[in-house]
């Protein structure tokens, strides 16, 4: 990577900010690769999500404010793992998947003390679907709860629920509805409820 960036006339006009359209579609062809590829596919894909990580950390390496490399990323990372993980590298004890979480949580939180809403640090340009999860979970967590519209009979499995997914999606196609517009929108409502809810009004 550091030969590329050097000698790739391409490579060195490229910024971070330059990389994310590509970073977004090699994270989505690691999923394709996960859900319907072959073992070859999901090597080659990781591969190309590795090299996003290295082409960043060599634009971060030439900073002349703040530079990092792609060591300083490899030991950040190690020493978040490394507290996110007591029960592997101290003498706390987890015998379950909950247990594990509840480290992980306690963990996590210790690192994110400057946050004052839970919703902090949930990236918005998300998919509307993955960001409506996320924040559906984060608002449980304070007590707010999303109402489920009355007309909607409960999926009973995760086929049902693709099933009802994409019948919302073609009833608001036919009615030239936005589906995806239409979700971010009453998320918004969701992360002002949950913010009314964490100021206490």
């Amino acid at each position: 990577m550091q030969a590329v960036r050097e000698r790739c006339v391409w490579s060195q006009r490229i910024t971070h900010r330059d990389l994310v359209p590509y970073l977004i579609e090699e994270s989505h062809e690691v999923i394709d690769a996960v859900e319907s590829g072959t073992r070859a596919d999901l090597r080659e894909e990781l591969g190309d999500l590795l090299w996003q990580v290295l082409f960043h950390s060599a634009i971060a390496a030439q900073d002349p404010d703040d530079p990092f490399d792609i060591d300083d990323v490899a030991r950040t990372l190690t020493e978040k793992m490394v507290r996110r993980h007591p029960h592997v590298f101290a003498d706390a004890v987890a015998r379950t998947p909950e247990e594990v979480l509840v480290h992980w949580n306690a963990a996590k939180a210790a690192e994110k003390r400057m946050r004052n809403s839970v919703l902090d640090g949930v990236p918005r340009g998300m998919p509307a679907l993955a960001l409506a999860q996320k924040l559906v979970g984060r608002a449980a967590g304070v007590g707010v709860v999303v109402p489920v519209s009355a007309a909607m009979d409960a999926p009973k499995t995760e086929a049902e629920l693709g099933d009802a997914l994409l019948a919302l999606v073609d009833g608001a196609r036919a009615n030239g509805w936005d589906a995806e517009r239409a979700l971010r929108e009453r998320l918004r409502v969701v992360e002002a409820d949950v913010r009314a809810a964490e100021s206490g009004t």
